[in-house]
């Protein structure tokens, strides 16, 4: 019997000790085997939807480097089971672990829509864009049952707030209703995370993902009709998609993209358990060389925590990899970028409604 089988349709393939507990629980290979006698079923790898009641549902993001100032996060988890998601370390301040439980327990915040309204409408409020999904997706599978971020946007549309949408699930395209009325008057901005072109590299990597060919068409639609996009590059991961750089920001060029991102990956806290861990059963043939490659952008390390250079890494792969966004850049986005969002509306529309005096 195999004692470890690769568990199709998630990224990790075990949890982590949560760094907060003293104690740890551990899958025995003699529990295995019991269960294969029995009959029984060791982990029905089922997700579960548990709500939470946060007080607050904007944050302010201290990090000098991430690109936003405010972020909101719907879902707590996300069962997209990205395996090099940064957002994994989060889960264990909930008390789950950063591997299979970030996948498979998935928090749902119903009250955001009303805590974001009391948010906009306090006087001390000052627009800014706030980012969903700063932290995990807001159009992963949970939104198809729970359309928290759908009211969340009918919010925004409401108060005429700014808001930018961080995604890789074509979900998003039953909000086009909601996304053309807040583009008309420049409140929202869409970033789709696209990071290879090969299925089945997007299958290992990202397994519960919307596909290439639907992030690539949603890119399509939302550009079709007057929403600006931005793609993120995001992770490159030296010899696994670091190859696709040129071909990945020509495809969303010819689907309307107006810029592109990137950031090298880092294997922050946990991560880099639960990475080594997966590469070396999805990938055995090449785990070794991946992560030396890790590591020589980081000094050594898979991650690397300093503002300014954890994203952009450093040695001579890192150089390449960040020398070739910059050719893309110019090859394929000369001219164009996405534009400020419009913060001048919201102190007319506080009350929800427009101010005539």
């Amino acid at each position: 019997m195999d004692p470890k089988p690769y568990i199709k349709g998630r990224g990790a393939q075990r949890n982590v000790h949560n760094r907060f507990f003293e104690l740890s629980h551990d899958m025995r290979d003699d529990f295995l085997e019991f269960c294969q006698k029995e009959g029984e079923e060791a982990d029905n790898n089922k997700t579960l939807y548990l709500e939470t009641f946060p007080k607050t549902i904007v944050n302010k993001v201290e990090s000098p480097d991430v690109g936003m100032m405010y972020s909101m996060n719907a879902y707590q988890g996300c069962e997209h089971g990205c395996i090099y998601c940064y957002a994994r370390n989060s889960h264990e301040y909930w008390g789950y672990s950063a591997g299979l439980d970030f996948e498979r327990r998935i928090l749902v915040k119903k009250e955001a829509p009303k805590l974001l309204e009391n948010q906009l409408k306090k006087k001390s409020w000052k627009a800014q864009p706030i980012v969903m999904s700063g932290n995990t997706d807001c159009y992963q599978p949970a939104e198809k049952q729970f359309e928290i971020t759908r009211k969340c946007l009918e919010i925004f549309l409401k108060y005429k707030h700014p808001v930018g949408i961080i995604t890789k699930n074509a979900l998003i395209l039953r909000d086009l209703d909601l996304l053309k009325a807040l583009a008309k008057d420049n409140l929202i901005g869409v970033n789709v995370s696209i990071t290879s072109l090969s299925e089945d590299t997007r299958r290992i990597l990202e397994p519960r993902t919307a596909t290439i060919k639907r992030r690539l068409e949603t890119v399509k639609i939302l550009s079709d009709n007057g929403i600006p996009v931005n793609v993120m590059l995001a992770p490159i991961i030296p010899s696994i998609n670091s190859h696709e750089i040129l071909p990945l920001a020509k495809a969303t060029a010819d689907h309307g993209a107006v810029s592109i991102g990137h950031t090298i990956v880092r294997l922050n806290g946990a991560i880099g358990e639960i990475f080594t861990d997966w590469i070396k059963t999805a990938m055995p043939d090449r785990a070794d060389k991946v992560l030396h490659q890790i590591e020589s952008c980081h000094g050594g390390s898979l991650n690397d925590s300093r503002y300014g250079t954890r994203m952009r890494g450093e040695g001579k792969i890192a150089e390449q990899i960040n020398t070739l966004v910059k050719l893309a850049r110019h090859k394929y986005f000369k001219s164009k970028g996405m534009p400020r969002l419009n913060i001048d509306l919201h102190e007319q529309f506080k009350d929800g409604q427009l101010k005539l005096f």
